[in-house]
């Protein structure tokens, strides 16, 4: 079997396994999202959250891990927590971001997409200069039919996974993704924003999410302008999240409106997502949007865009 039937042999398991997961969707309810949503049928679904453990006998941080965090304090159980929050913010799923510092070793979110197959999606990370992290990503995703995203941090602070995505470690990875059908998650900085759009340009069908608003506070001006640029690509879709990393004015971080209001007005209510915090930021900074476009923010894109109905 060569790479090319064998990568759609996969993604069409992870299609099957995916669909015979879906909780209660629109398309099973007869709605046809995403021409006519129903509001009461759109989930929230939260693409944010780390889940850390302080067993670091079953969940070690890995060697090359970027940063080590005090785990002495984390719960026994983090999933039972964050499902106690999910339940406080009335939100339906989530998608949950593997950690930095467990590396390439998924073992905890692994155990988390167990418990919980019907309600959580997960990511996962590589070191792009790996010379096997394609295969490990594959080797993943065939296991885990839950994993639906591959992480690349690339910002500044944030320089020691890869020099450039045009490198041919990031570029190998990239490319593995895209035949497998995940999406790309960008933890960028407006730095990388332009080295990212040569990849999403060469490699068609790339499905992009960009986090934490691109990390503006860590570029220029003249740098954001090329993740503005981004949004001319129609499968790019750009996070409503981190505002706490350069706004103090929680939990709506009102002071980021005009700025927010920009990036949202450039990539359009169908292709913003919502992470961190309550689901009622997205209400405050899209506050001139329709009923329908923020319940799209809030989940109705996240849904469509892993087809998780």
């Amino acid at each position: 079997m060569n790479a090319d039937s064998k990568n759609t042999k996969i993604l069409m398991s992870r299609r099957k396994a995916l669909g015979s997961f879906a909780g209660i969707g629109l398309l099973g309810m007869g709605i046809g999202w995403p021409n006519s949503p129903n509001l009461l049928s759109v989930p929230v679904i939260e693409w944010n959250a780390h889940m850390f453990s302080p067993d670091m006998t079953s969940y070690p941080i890995h060697p090359k891990a970027t940063y080590v965090p005090d785990l002495s304090a984390r719960p026994a159980d983090p999933l039972a927590i964050y499902l106690k929050r999910l339940e406080e913010e009335k939100i339906d799923r989530a998608v949950i971001v593997h950690p930095e510092p467990y590396g390439d070793d998924h073992r905890l979110i692994i155990d988390c997409l167990n418990r919980k197959p019907n309600r959580l999606r997960g990511t996962s990370l590589f070191y792009p200069n790996d010379p096997n992290a394609p295969q490990k990503l594959e080797n993943l995703v065939s296991r885990v039919p839950h994993i639906v995203s591959t992480r690349f941090h690339a910002h500044r602070g944030k320089d020691s996974y890869f020099d450039s995505f045009t490198d041919h470690g990031p570029k190998a990875l990239w490319k593995k993704a895209v035949d497998l059908g995940l999406v790309i998650e960008l933890h960028i900085g407006p730095n990388y924003a332009a080295q990212a759009g040569k990849l999403i340009k060469e490699f068609k069908g790339t499905k992009v999410l960009i986090d934490h608003l691109a990390e503006p506070h860590l570029g220029s001006a003249i740098e954001f302008a090329h993740v503005l640029d981004l949004a001319k690509y129609p499968n790019v879709y750009m996070k409503l999240s981190g505002l706490n990393h350069f706004a103090e004015d929680g939990p709506y971080y009102k002071s980021a409106l005009s700025f927010t209001n920009r990036v949202i007005q450039e990539f359009g209510p169908d292709r913003m997502v919502w992470g961190s915090g309550t689901p009622k930021i997205v209400d405050v900074h899209m506050a001139s949007y329709s009923a329908a476009d923020r319940a799209k923010v809030k989940g109705g894109n996240i849904q469509k865009l892993l087809n998780w109905y």
